[in-house]
Order: C-alpha cells, then structure tokens, then sequence
C-alpha cells in the first residue's frame, strides 16, 4: 500500500501508532505537503491519503472517504490563518499570497472575503512560507502558521475563527481519501491502515503525554503549545463535521472556485 501522510503537526496523531508502536507491514510512506498528496491521488499513484477538503471535489469520481477521520476544527485552529499589514476590511485591490501547500484553506479565505467581506484583492500564487515583506497579507496553514514572523504579523486572522464567527460552523480542514479501486484490491490493507488510525488516536486520548512528546521531537520548529493545539482540532468525522463539509462545498461551488459534489461518497469495508 501506498499511503500519505500530511507532513504537518496537526496529522501527527493519526500516525503516531504506525510510526512510534506498530510498523504496518507492506506500506510505503509518503510524507507530503497536503498539495502535493492532492496531486498523488489525483494521479492515483497513492492508495489512501489525508487530502484537502477541496480537493475532494476533484477526486470524487476515483476515491471515497474514511467515514471515520477528518481534521477540523470548531473555532480557532491555530495553524490556517491570514496574515497582514493591513487590517482584513481593507484588503481589497491589495496583494494577498496564497500557500501552495493547501487548497482548502485559500478557498476558504476566497469564500470568505467574498461573501462576508466584500473585498477582492490582487491574489498572488506562492510559496508555503509567503512572507509579509513581500505582500501586504498571506494566507498561511500548518507549521509555517506557527512561526515568530505569523504570530507576530500587525494583523492576524484565524480562519477557523472566522469561519465559525460568519457561518456558525466548524470547518473540516482535510479528509482521508481512498482509491475505489485499490481498496476493492485489497480490502485488507485498508482495514489494517484504519485499525492503525483508531490506535493512534486511542493513544492521543489515553497515552497524551507521551504521543505530544514525540510530536515536539518530530517538529521541532514549532513554537506553540503541541498539547493545547491538539485539543483545538477535531479528529472524528461526526455528522456535524459531515454537514460542514457538505456546506463549505456548496460554498465553494457557488462562487465557482469548487466542483460541484452532489453527494458525500464513503468507503465501505
């Protein structure tokens, strides 16, 4: 089996068991910025990974969801925000980077300014690390939100916030996509790869001390509170979490940054 891996912290716990505990036999590991797992299963060189929320809408015809696993949050998430030297009302006709490593959250933001902001301001593709000498915001997700320069940036906007302060919604930030025809294959390969999830975040419940010290040790760059910023995410896929992404697609759809995705699609083991 081939699977991803989000090489950010907020994915940590999901592979803790298989990565600290209990190697799965027979898997090759692909740690990724979430772009790039975007592209691998769209190419469907891989046969399970985290993915964007958004790019579900992409993948829709050659993968199903985990119904069990996403990565959310209701409220601030602390690793997705917008960065600025201006204030968020006055970013229209300004120079606003958007990260390459994610598309959920620049869709996000896009929905948000446009909907609930009514400012349009010059988007410029970058990086995964924009910095705020060369634009006047930046939308930026995972450890490179969690920098001295993010944190201490003249204007900061958490998008988990945000989103929940305009819609009164979580947001699902990332979904585990699995190839339709890989798991008929080999149905057993996903099984052990979901049992492996379910440990890991076990582990995150009864073993807490333990898992966040190996997260610090595997990302040492990070500057804020591993355990606090654990608690701030949403890890089961409820059907309060399945609603807000069905709503955030329909969002993105409506403004025609997404396609349109009638219906979740979820794998059956």
């Amino acid at each position: 089996m081939k699977l991803g891996q989000i090489a950010y912290l907020n994915c940590y716990p999901f592979y803790y068991h298989m990565l600290e505990r209990n190697p799965l036999p027979g898997v090759e590991m692909f740690p990724r910025l979430p772009s790039e797992l975007n592209r691998l299963m769209a190419e469907r060189k891989l046969d399970l990974s985290p993915v964007s929320a958004a790019a579900y809408a992409d993948l829709a015809d050659s993968a199903a969801l985990l119904p069990e696993f996403c990565i959310g949050s209701k409220g601030p998430v602390g690793s997705v925000a917008l960065i600025g030297n201006v204030p968020i009302e006055e970013l229209s006709g300004r120079k606003l980077a958007l990260t390459s490593a994610s598309r959920t959250s620049v869709t996000l933001l896009k929905i948000i300014l446009k909907k609930f902001y009514g400012v349009e301001p010059e988007y410029a593709r970058s990086g995964p690390a924009p910095s705020l000498r060369e634009y006047d915001a930046a939308a930026v997700i995972g450890d490179h939100a969690m920098t001295p320069e993010a944190d201490n940036a003249p204007y900061r906007y958490d998008l988990g916030e945000l989103w929940l302060a305009k819609t009164g919604r979580p947001v699902v930030f990332a979904v585990f996509a699995a190839g339709k025809t890989a798991a008929a294959a080999a149905p057993e390969a996903f099984r052990a790869a979901v049992a492996s999830y379910k440990a890991s975040l076990r582990c995150l419940a009864e073993e807490r001390r333990a898992l966040v010290a190996a997260a610090e040790r595997a990302y040492p760059s990070v500057t804020c509170d591993v355990d606090a910023y654990f608690s701030g995410l949403r890890y089961d896929f409820t059907d309060e979490m399945k609603d807000a992404l069905s709503f955030y697609l329909a969002a993105g759809a409506e403004l025609g940054l997404l396609k349109e995705v009638k219906e979740l699609e979820f794998l059956e083991l």
